[in-house]
């Protein structure tokens, strides 16, 4: 049962404290347990609603591998087969998840076997960025539902594919944008959904840490148990290099996004889902996609290998709103005491969203209430909630539809960034007005047989 605003607020005024009470009963697994004995319809193939969901893992080194220990912590989720080109990653992973869920997972080496395997319900992808479509439009053709990490695609063609292939075969797919099911950011938005911070019109997200830097190591054979080609997948054909292979893939255009898309993607999430707050408070509706988006940045601190920027600023253009985006992956320093966070500002006030807590704050800066939630409650929550679709089939918290137009952002923001101008964005084309040289990075060139499913 939904509680109206009004209901939610004490005597005092104390408005967090109320709200997550309201909020909790708005969550799947609420739902689950008040309506628990009713008939509810299952997408498992020839399984009850009882019976454990059976997950295929592809990439299990770095963010696969948290993800891959969670689902094997689910007590009605079993991982049956892990899977990776790197075959060092196999013992210790797989001795992790016998612990965890009492039995020990087959390998393999090629996720197309996990895709034939009729056991497998779910496919999750933990991989780099390069590997997220193809895998995930397969996944779908082959019946599996589907978690991919975030971004939603190497770029924008990718996921509207991605989009497609779930809807023509009617698969859940959840986006790894955890924060969709974190109550911290639910209730940040409610709260400015009440119209306290009046006219809303100017929403920012932030990053700021200091990394570390990537050298510039020479060219050498891959190592030994690693299919190097296989991890080049629809990636050009390069000689191996350390630099590019493990965690720092991301840095490098081939196979990543920059730290846009690698953390800004959530905290632009944050601000958008929190200037699309300010706008239902207005009785208005912010629209899915920007008109408009500009960067400026670069490579000012690194001398490396890397490719994408080290200093970026980012802002979109939205009828009557701008959202931006301000990223310094070498200097420390939190702004409005979030070293990564994001802010929704009116005219009366302003919201922070931190990674585990909100702000508000009224036009003197002083703070009016807050709330907090732990930030590992939203990695359990968003893969409960992707069982739960399953099992409901509803749609997720990150349903890919949400999460292409959150990740489509990243991409907005980083062709800006390469073309060094203003583009003009078309929404219903998903493409930029009369700019041929941004609309060749909307798509990539595909290696060899690795090219994007027809859907």
């Amino acid at each position: 049962m939904a509680l109206a605003l009004s209901q939610v607020f004490d005597a005092q005024g104390d408005f967090a404290l109320s709200l997550r009470g309201a909020i909790a009963m708005r969550t799947r697994r609420d739902f689950l347990q008040v309506t628990a004995g009713a008939v509810v319809p299952t997408l498992l193939s020839g399984a009850s609603v009882n019976e454990r969901v059976t997950v295929g893992m592809m990439g299990f080194r770095g963010r696969g591998r948290q993800l891959l220990y969670g689902f094997a912590e689910m007590p009605d989720v079993r991982v049956k087969t892990i899977c990776d080109v790197d075959q060092r990653l196999f013992d210790s992973a797989a001795a992790a998840v016998a612990d965890r869920q009492g039995s020990r997972p087959a390998v393999e080496t090629d996720f197309r076997r996990l895709l034939e395997d009729s056991d497998i319900d779910v496919l999750v992808v933990g991989t780099p960025t390069h590997w997220h479509a193809i895998p995930t439009m397969l996944g779908c053709q082959a019946g599996k539902h589907v978690y991919v990490e975030k971004p939603a695609g190497h770029n924008i063609a990718e996921g509207r594919a991605m989009l497609d292939a779930a809807r023509k075969y009617d698969r859940v797919v959840q986006v790894g944008i955890q924060s969709r099911s974190g109550r911290n950011y639910e209730e940040a938005c409610a709260y400015i959904r009440t119209g306290a911070l009046g006219k809303v019109a100017f929403a920012k997200g932030w990053e700021s840490a200091r990394q570390k830097g990537i050298g510039y190591p020479p060219d050498e054979a891959a190592p030994a148990g690693v299919d190097y080609d296989m991890w080049l997948g629809p990636a050009p054909k390069r000689p191996f290099n350390r630099s590019r292979f493990h965690g720092s893939w991301r840095w490098f255009f081939d196979y990543g996004t920059g730290d846009l898309g690698n953390d800004g993607v959530h905290r632009v999430d944050y601000a958008r889902r929190g200037l699309a707050a300010g706008f239902e408070a207005m009785g208005k509706k912010l629209p899915d996609w920007p008109t408009a988006v500009t960067a400026s940045g670069g490579k000012f601190f690194f001398d490396d290998a890397q490719q994408w920027p080290d200093t970026l600023v980012v802002t979109w253009d939205y009828p009557g709103a701008t959202l931006m985006y301000e990223m310094r992956n070498w200097q420390p320093t939190a702004m409005e005491g979030e070293a990564e966070g994001a802010a929704v500002y009116g005219e009366n006030g302003y919201v922070v969203i931190g990674n585990g807590s909100w702000r508000a704050y009224d036009e003197a800066g002083k703070i009016v209430t807050s709330g907090a939630s732990a930030k590992a409650e939203d990695d359990v929550n968003h893969k409960r909630d992707m069982v739960d679709a399953i099992r409901t089939g509803g749609r997720p918290a990150c349903d890919i539809e949400i999460g292409h137009c959150a990740s489509a952002l990243i991409h907005l923001g980083n062709i800006a960034w390469r073309t060094d101008r203003k583009l003009r964005f078309d929404a219903a084309t998903e493409t930029f007005v009369e700019d041929s040289d941004a609309n060749a990075l909307v798509s990539r060139e595909y290696r060899d047989r690795w090219v994007l499913p027809k859907v």
